[in-house]
């Protein structure tokens, strides 16, 4: 009895010191393997934080620009708006009916556009307007050239980026502008100007080019 007890004891107190060791290590290995799991994790998260910021590298094109057609009893029509210090086309709907519409009420309504805010699809892609909220276009004077247009301020004392807009818009409408250019004047008895859309306005809308002043026939 005596020489059995050591020889039973002794197992039964190392065994239990054994196992609780290898127990430990063995939890401590799947803990650093959780941690270094959950580190990549958090890491791989950036690959799709710094895709998500593409966009913003090509701004000037909204996500819908060719996705929608005009409503019934409403045409398409393009509008100049600035984008990274540039003027770029923009397809905007509006209801005129362009078979019975004269070019004052086409000039309204594209004025109407260029005032009007972006959307928030354009805003994204970095689209924003200068011109005035309370800008208005009107008829010709008595004595003016055929097709001049008559803004409710001097042209020329527009912000240059708006005149750029409306003298773009303008002439790339077919009922309004000839040849790259459209006849503009102010709401006073000076004569109207021809101003020019060329590349360079587009690209550089601080500079418009202008025919000079026009004469009038009185």
């Amino acid at each position: 009895m005596i020489r059995s007890e050591p020889a039973y004891g002794a197992p039964r107190t190392v065994r239990p010191v054994r196992t609780p060791g290898r127990a430990a290590v063995a939890l401590a290995a799947v803990v650093a393997c959780a941690a270094l799991a959950a580190g990549c994790g958090i890491r791989s998260t950036s690959v799709p934080v710094d895709a998500g910021a593409a966009p913003s590298r090509m701004p000037c094109r909204t996500a819908s620009a060719q996705e929608t057609l005009p409503p019934a009893e409403s045409v398409s029509v393009r509008i100049h708006l600035v984008c990274a210090s540039q003027l770029v086309t923009v397809e905007r709907t509006v209801e005129v009916d362009a078979s019975r519409s004269d070019p004052l009420l086409i000039a309204q309504a594209l004025l109407s556009e260029l005032q009007a805010e972006p959307d928030a699809d354009e805003r994204r892609a970095g689209f924003s307007t200068d011109v005035p909220v309370a800008l208005r276009v009107s008829a010709a004077h008595k004595g003016d050239p055929e097709g001049t247009l008559r803004l409710s301020e001097q042209p020329d004392d527009l912000p240059a980026e708006a005149l750029a807009q409306v003298v773009c818009t303008y002439a790339d409408s077919e009922p309004l502008g000839s040849g790259g250019s459209v006849l503009l004047g102010g709401p006073g008895n000076y004569a109207p100007r021809g101003y020019l859309c060329t590349s360079e306005t587009k690209t550089r809308p601080g500079e418009v080019p202008t025919l000079g002043a026009l004469e009038l026939d009185r």
